[in-house]
Parts: structure tokens; C-alpha cells; sequence
């Protein structure tokens, strides 16, 4: 894992981002803490974060909060699009 960083460094500032986005969560969107914890630690932007090779461990909460409020709304528009077909389908 040739990252410019050591391991223990890269888990350190996984770590530290994870916290602040849960924390973002909570804070500016009145999630509470399980749901919070649970949007992170389930996103793809989590995945993205643990893996060293993107890089985007070592960017600012507020620029991957982007990535991550960009995927909730995409995964609420999907889950609203989803419903309403159900509906259609089951009123028709």
C-alpha cells in the first residue's frame, strides 16, 4: 500500500473523516446518530474513502460530504421512483 502515508496514518484519517461526516449528518441534517452511522458506513462514498487508492481519505469533510449528499439524494430519488412505479403498477 504505497500511499505516502503509513498505515496507521491512512486509518487515522479515515477515521478522523468518518467522524466528521457522521457528525455532519447529525448536526446539519438532523439525522440521528444510528441513521447517521448507518448512511456513512453503508454509502459507496465510504468505500471510496477506505480505499487508498482514490485518495479521497486525505480531502476535507466539506468535499466529500459532497460525494456522499450527492449519493442520498440520488438513492432517494431512486427509492421514490421505485415506490411510485409500485403504486402504478398495483392501482392499474
Amino acid at each position: 500500500m504505497n500511499m505516502g502515508v503509513s498505515y496507521e496514518e491512512f486509518q487515522f484519517l479515515v477515521e478522523g473523516l468518518t467522524a466528521d461526516m457522521i457528525e455532519r449528518l447529525v448536526e446539519k441534517e438532523n439525522y440521528d446518530l444510528k441513521t447517521a452511522i448507518d448512511t456513512v458506513y453503508g454509502s459507496r462514498t465510504f468505500s471510496a474513502i477506505k480505499n487508498p487508492e482514490t485518495g479521497l481519505y486525505y480531502q476535507s469533510p466539506g468535499y466529500v460530504m459532497q460525494y456522499l449528499e450527492q449519493e442520498i439524494r440520488t438513492r432517494m430519488t431512486s427509492s421514490a421512483t421505485a415506490r411510485n412505479l409500485q403504486h402504478s403498477v398495483t392501482v392499474t
